[in-house]
């Protein structure tokens, strides 16, 4: 019994690859309580909602599940537009997506890949 406990843990360790994707929330007052789709492979796999602060910005990770090979197409829809971005395990394991408001108003994602940890000041 014990030895399959161990296996079990090991095979999860190893076994599940995962993305690591952080999302900044704004200090632009303007983007509070905006709706993220997050689409890994054109199928939904998280909404996240914006809010925005005053004081630092603070992060939102969710891991995802990466399969097979290890390139995906990951999706941000923001009202009527959709931000598309490759990414490839574990090149790009860690991923930081902030959301911009452009000086026309339009709303822009932009996107970190690497394959370390981001570190976060605080």
């Amino acid at each position: 019994m014990k030895k399959l406990l161990i296996l079990f843990i090991l095979l999860s360790t190893f076994g599940c690859k995962k993305y690591v994707v952080s999302f900044e929330q704004p200090t632009n007052m303007k983007l509070d309580k905006l709706k993220l789709e997050v689409l890994l492979d054109k199928k939904k796999v998280q909404d996240i909602n914006l809010n925005a602060t005053n004081a630092l910005p603070s992060y939102e990770t969710v891991a995802l599940s990466a399969s097979g090979d290890g390139k995906h197409l990951l999706q941000v829809k923001v009202k009527d537009t959709v931000f598309s971005y490759d990414i490839n395990y574990p090149e790009e394991k860690y991923i930081l997506l902030t959301a911009h408001l452009k000086e026309n108003g339009k709303i822009h994602i932009g996107i970190l890949k690497q394959q370390y940890k981001f570190r976060f000041q605080r």
